[in-house]
């Protein structure tokens, strides 16, 4: 599976995501549920969480731990997924039902990472 080039779209996908964090905070701040403290330190600490465990995935000797990070973070941002459902002002004009599409869409991120072990 290494050898092949679906093996870096997974890393690719994440940094991309991890730069994200850094380009627009703000899209970012703005779905952060509000019971969570400083917003803006832990958009950039997700960002900087998902470039790091993009670039581990490629490295083999993180490989594992990279897996259960990816998992790991996807769980803890599951929290988004179901406080962007709570009201219009949290969903930031995306449509309920692609936000209720997203939370199988996360489990199935999970998978995808679990299938890179």
């Amino acid at each position: 599976m290494n050898s092949n080039w679906q093996f870096y779209v997974m890393p690719l996908m994440y940094v991309i995501a991890g730069i994200m964090h850094f380009v627009k905070p703000k899209a970012y701040m703005r779905i952060m549920p509000r019971y969570l403290p400083n917003h803006k330190l832990l958009v950039y600490a997700s960002g900087i969480a998902e470039i790091i465990l993009g670039v581990a995935l490629c490295i083999p000797r993180f490989k594992v731990l990279a897996v259960y990070g990816i998992i790991v973070m996807l769980t803890v941002f599951l929290l988004v997924h179901f406080y962007m459902l709570s009201s219009d002002k949290a969903s930031a004009g995306i449509p309920k039902w692609i936000l209720i599409l997203r939370i199988p869409l996360q489990f199935g991120l999970m998978y995808w990472a679990w299938w890179y072990l």
